[in-house]
């Protein structure tokens, strides 16, 4: 089980895996800055889509050689998502990645029914992993961009995709607390009823679903005791599910910015890994989601 980045980092180099990455809006400087990293570090190489003269320019600050590159030239948003999707599907690139677009532009070409990276009869679900000092371990945060009000019978597909997630980090066993404002269920609380739904539900011997439970008896042993909760996952929770969008990207957004926790961004169910980051995550986040998406790709 992978407990940290540098942990995954060293296995990739390790392994000698390298993948081809399509960066659509290239001409971003911490998605560009963390593409450079990793091809100099030898995790991928790089195609580059997006305003040629801006990129050039980028790389020469960064005392990068252009040359290393696959360079294409098309500075509309629309345009270079549609052309990172596109190759990935003609088999030219692995992962694409998003750099200066903004997400529903990037996601327009990855969930167009005909040509998108979608699996058939599948849904997507985002994943932000969070390294989380307390216990040095890696935590995943679930779903926190894409799906606004998921249903119980799409949190189950969120579920099985993340811990299908968590196995290819290593994880043997998976741990998934249902979150809610508390551990109790009350029919004015959302998401409390599905999460207790979910906690009845068999999910086999080695994956573990509890809830509701609030963020602090799903984490912590001593909380969790203090409130007379046990069982697998209290206090132990390896997967975080948020009840709708807003509460897991307030989570996760807050690990970021009161936190400064180390994390990736990546997204679940698609037919090839997917690098999706906010435009304001800096190089270090958008780094570790390559790492991420790299061993999703090997998985």
């Amino acid at each position: 089980m992978f407990r940290n980045f540098s942990e995954i980092e060293e296995f990739i180099k390790s392994s000698g895996i390298t993948k081809r990455i399509a960066l659509c809006g290239a001409h971003d400087e911490s998605a560009l800055s963390a593409v450079v990293d990793a091809v100099r570090k030898g995790v991928v190489t790089g195609i580059l889509i997006g305003d040629e003269p801006k990129i050039r320019a980028l790389l020469q600050q960064m005392d990068e050689s252009a040359e290393k590159y696959e360079i294409i030239d098309q500075a509309r948003e629309k345009s270079s998502a549609k052309l990172a999707v596109r190759l990935v599907n003609e088999g030219r690139a692995d992962i694409p990645m998003k750099g200066g677009v903004q997400s529903a532009t990037y996601l327009m070409p990855i969930l167009d029914p005909i040509s998108g990276l979608v699996e058939e009869g599948g849904m997507l679900n985002a994943v932000n992993i969070v390294y989380y000092p307390d216990r040095d371990a890696l935590i995943f945060i679930t779903d926190p961009a894409l799906n606004i009000a998921p249903t119980l019978d799409e949190k189950v597909i969120i579920i099985k995709n993340t811990v299908r997630l968590a196995k290819t980090l290593g994880f043997e066993t998976v741990r998934v607390a249902a979150l809610s404002a508390l551990e109790k269920v009350n029919p004015d609380i959302y998401g409390s009823v599905d999460a207790k739904l979910l906690s009845e539900m068999y999910w086999g011997e080695d994956v573990f679903v509890d809830g509701p439970l609030a963020l602090d008896n799903a984490l912590d042993i001593e909380s969790a005791r203090s409130k007379g909760i046990s069982g697998e996952v209290a206090g132990k929770a390896d997967v975080l599910l948020a009840p709708e969008i807003c509460s897991g990207n307030i989570l996760f957004k807050g690990s970021h910015f009161f936190g400064h926790l180390p994390s990736s961004g990546v997204v679940c169910g698609s037919k090839s890994p997917i690098v999706f980051t906010s435009r304001s995550d800096n190089a270090e986040q958008k780094y570790f989601s390559i790492l991420t998406a790299t061993l999703q790709a090997t998985g």
